[in-house]
């Protein structure tokens, strides 16, 4: 089985160290380099060609995460990049999936779920923490919004990185139905892929 490469982008020596040592811990995952700073994550990336970055957003001096995911992104436009901080405001997560991000887990995540995360994320599955993907289902769920409430519904899941299938065995409906409800949902919020639908509907509200 052909581990899961993994950089880590943290300027916290001792959050690094713990991760890694999670990290390490699987079969299928093997973090391959470590960065301390914006432009050197972006650096790193674009030389070691990892299959999956975890970025923090606060970094110290230089540029923040989210100008290194816009770089990185730029550079390697297959690269997925997975958010990993304490930060968990909707701005910052918007912020972070309009520069290109993948998804966004924050560090009191149990070790099951940042598996599952590092997993889906490689896959191409957009993933959000779940308080982050509970407060867009509250949001969604405001009465005068265009999304019904199982579009709301189904939208959320798809924060937390379900598959179409998945979504339907949820929602006891079939693949075909979830289809359907997404081009729905993408046609009323303007966008095309399942991470702009999410910063879509988190940035509502006026949330920039």
């Amino acid at each position: 089985m052909t581990a899961t490469t993994v950089m880590l982008v943290d300027d916290h020596l001792v959050v690094r160290a713990g991760l890694k040592a999670l990290l390490d811990s699987q079969p299928d995952i093997e973090v391959i380099g470590e960065a301390d700073s914006g432009e050197q994550a972006v650096d790193m990336a674009v030389e070691l060609g990892p299959r999956l970055v975890m970025m923090d957003l606060a970094l110290g001096a230089g540029i923040d995460g989210v100008e290194a995911i816009r770089r990185i992104r730029a550079a390697c436009p297959t690269l997925p990049v997975l958010v990993f901080t304490t930060y968990d405001t909707d701005a910052d997560v918007v912020r972070a999936i309009d520069a290109g991000a993948i998804g966004y887990l924050l560090k009191d995540s149990a070790p099951q779920e940042i598996f599952a995360a590092i997993r889906g994320a490689v896959a191409g599955q957009s993933v959000l923490s779940p308080p982050v993907a509970s407060r867009l289902l509250q949001q969604m769920r405001r009465p005068d919004e265009a999304l019904t409430a199982r579009e709301a519904e189904l939208l959320t899941l798809l924060a937390e990185g379900l598959t179409n299938k998945e979504l339907g065995k949820r929602l006891f409906i079939s693949e075909a139905t979830v289809k359907t409800h997404l081009a729905h949902i993408y046609a009323k919020l303007g966008v095309d892929t399942r991470a702009a639908a999410v910063s879509v509907a988190l940035r509502r509200d006026g949330i920039r």
